[in-house]
């Protein structure tokens, strides 16, 4: 058994296994799998993206290259991790070139642009609580951001997010520990 990236709650390992024949399926250019796996991903990879951006103008951008990505170089999915970590690490590669374009263009966007502005449907969907919460994990870095979501709203472990990110298991663990330390003061002055 293994743990659902969304909830945390186990997920049989056959699931990996029809995810890793739709890969194998993609790498053969069928297009009805990669259809599947486009929409097995797509809410997951859209709220993760949006998390990691807060730039409402690249999430389809940026979803739309992870998908190209994934159709281009299905075959080099060698199965040594579980297809939505290989899925996720090329959304947070996408991300990262979308952010490190953005600030070569000159387009370091303020604190203001970054903060979430949400819709006439979010704003009902959403509570209150939810969107302080949103607001406060804005104030993260992306690196810190990304360990966050990767793990409390994903469900991933420091060795996948390591896998996803490309960076040290002992560096995901230090970005935890600081985004930790920084949204407990973040937190504190929410709640004054």
């Amino acid at each position: 058994m293994q743990r659902s990236e969304a909830d945390g709650r186990a997920v049989p390992a056959r699931d990996n296994e029809e995810e890793a024949e739709l890969i194998r399926r993609v790498a053969a250019k069928d297009r009805r799998a990669f259809e599947l796996l486009y929409r097995a991903y797509y809410r997951r990879l859209t709220r993760f993206v949006e998390q990691l951006t807060r730039r409402r103008h690249l999430i389809d951008e940026i979803l739309d290259d992870t998908m190209l990505v994934v159709w281009r170089k299905a075959q080099s999915y060698n199965g040594q991790s579980r297809v939505s970590t290989w899925i996720f690490a090329i959304a947070y590669h996408e991300v990262m070139r979308a952010h490190h374009r953005e600030r070569r263009a000159g387009q370091v966007p303020s604190a203001e642009a970054d903060a979430v502005v949400p819709s006439v449907e979010a704003d009902l969907i959403e509570s209150e609580s939810r969107f302080r919460l949103r607001a406060i994990l804005a104030e993260l870095s992306v690196e810190q951001r990304a360990v966050v979501e990767l793990t409390y709203f994903h469900g991933f472990g420091y060795k996948e997010i390591s896998s996803i990110t490309g960076c040290p298991v002992n560096t995901v663990k230090t970005r935890m520990f600081h985004a930790r330390r920084r949204l407990k003061t973040l937190l504190a002055g929410a709640l004054e």
